[in-house]
C-alpha cells in the first residue's frame, strides 16, 4: 500500500533559519509549524524532512551534529502530537573543502534525490504527495519528483531564478495557511497544477498568471 507524504524543508521552513545552525538550543519552530504539522498528520500524511546541509561539506560542523538537530525537532513537535516519519539531509557541496563531501550529488536539493529515496524507504505515492519549501530549489526538487509543491513567501527566497519546473502550485506565509490548501485541495479530490504561472501571490493563492 502506498503512502502518503508531506515533505519539509528544513531551515526557514520548519525551524528558524538561523544559518548552518546544529546548537539544539537555538532551534524554533515557524510560525504556525506545529498547529500545520498537526493538521497535515490529521489528515493522514506522513511528515518528513528534506533538508540541504552544506555544513557539512564547508566544514563547519561535523555530520554527526544532526543527530541532535533531528532529536531537537522531534521534542519541538511533540507538543503536537506530531512525529516525523523521516529525516533526510545531503552533506555535500561541490565547492566544499572536507574532500569527502566535496561532490556533486543527486541529493543535494534542487535535485529530487533525497525525495526519491523516502519515497522508496516509506513507500510514498510522490504523485500524492507535497513538497513545501522557502526557496525555488525547494520547488523545483518537488517538481521533480512528481509532488504539488507550496512556496512559503517568507523573505528568504531573494534571487527569484524562475522557469517553469520552478513555478510553485501555491504560495502562502506559513505552514498552518499550507495545511489550509492542502486540505482544500483534498476536499476538491483534484491535483492542483498550474505549470508555468508567474507565482507571486498574496496569502493562500494559487500561483497567479
Amino acid at each position: 500500500m502506498k503512502h502518503r507524504a508531506v515533505f519539509l524543508d528544513k531551515d526557514g521552513t520548519l525551524i528558524e533559519d538561523v544559518p548552518y545552525n546544529v546548537d539544539p538550543a537555538q532551534m524554533r519552530l515557524t510560525v504556525g509549524a506545529g498547529v500545520g504539522l498537526e493538521q497535515m498528520h490529521q489528515m493522514g500524511y506522513q511528515l518528513i524532512v528534506i533538508s540541504n546541509q552544506s555544513g557539512v561539506a564547508r566544514g563547519y560542523f561535523p555530520e554527526s551534529a544532526l543527530a541532535a538537530v533531528e532529536q531537537r525537532l522531534h521534542a519541538l513537535l511533540k507538543p503536537f502530537n506530531v512525529s516525523l516519519a523521516g529525516f533526510y539531509y545531503c552533506p555535500h557541496h561541490p565547492e566544499g573543502t572536507v574532500a569527502e563531501y566535496a561532490i556533486a550529488c543527486a541529493c543535494r536539493k534542487p535535485a529530487p534525490g533525497l525525495l526519491i529515496q523516502a519515497a522508496r524507504d516509506h513507500a510514498i505515492d510522490l504523485t500524492a504527495s507535497w513538497f513545501i519549501g522557502d526557496i525555488l530549489n525547494d520547488v523545483e526538487a518537488g517538481r521533480s519528483a512528481g509532488c504539488q509543491t507550496i512556496l512559503l513567501n517568507n523573505g528568504n527566497e531573494t534571487e527569484w531564478l524562475r522557469s517553469a519546473d520552478r513555478e510553485p502550485h501555491y504560495i502562502t506565509m506559513d505552514l498552518a495557511e499550507a495545511a489550509a490548501i492542502i486540505g482544500k485541495a483534498e476536499g476538491g479530490g483534484q491535483r492542483a497544477d498550474f505549470p508555468e504561472r508567474q507565482a507571486m501571490g498574496g496569502r493562500g493563492q494559487k500561483a497567479k498568471g
